[in-house]
């Protein structure tokens, strides 16, 4: 009687050590895996963001509409100053430029509660990167990706007019403003001593959740 009332209080003490385990390896797995599952949906969603921004790159580079988009320059302001077509003022604010690229933005991010900017930098007089805002919807949070592209001009290439069409009277080899155009009338100046290359310019895309 005496053995088998031990063996059951051992078998009792095993059971409840196993329940007592197993509720703290549970407990343990729930706090653990909560904060990782948010951080690795946080992590996806910038992975596919960054995918999509590498994409509307690519796609753009290759039909040449990223270039169109940087010579999408025509506009003048109050103060006789030339724009972005369409832009309320120097840059973007409201929406992308109505062309091709603008267009790819919009498929990409529209609707869904993505914010971005589009930046164009090039090389100044100096050598030194100057940046020109295209698209600007404010500023990014932290948790903002970036993608960019990599665009060369040329002194052959040419504005393009508001409906997308190439407008052989504003060319980057102009150097006569007399006629109400010159390059010195584009933001990004003629690098010295280049032969026949303008200036290589970077579009970068960043881009957000709101």
């Amino acid at each position: 009687m005496s053995r088998d009332r031990g063996q059951a209080h051992t078998l009792e003490g095993v059971v409840a050590a196993i329940l007592l385990l197993s509720s703290l390896t549970f407990a343990l797995q729930v706090t653990a895996v909560t904060p990782l599952s948010a951080s690795t949906s946080s992590q996806h969603i910038e992975n596919q963001m960054q995918s999509v921004a590498d994409g509307v790159l690519a796609v753009s580079a290759e039909d040449d509409h990223l270039k169109d988009a940087v010579l999408f320059w025509g506009d003048k302001d109050s103060d006789d100053e030339f724009n972005f077509y369409g832009a309320p003022g120097v840059y973007y604010t409201n929406g992308p430029p109505d062309n091709e690229f603008g267009e790819a933005l919009s498929m990409a991010y529209g609707g869904r509660a993505i914010a971005y900017n589009v930046y164009v930098s090039y090389q100044g007089g100096s050598g030194s990167w100057v940046t020109q805002r295209m698209v600007y919807r404010g500023r990014p949070s932290d948790n903002a990706i970036s993608a960019s592209r990599t665009v060369t001009l040329y002194d052959s290439d040419c504005m393009l007019n508001e409906d997308e069409t190439t407008d052989e009277s504003r060319c980057l080899d102009d150097d006569s403003p007399g006629d109400g155009w010159g390059k010195s009338d584009f933001y990004a100046p003629d690098l010295p001593d280049s032969d026949g290359l303008y200036n290589v310019v970077r579009v970068e895309v960043v881009a957000w959740r709101m």
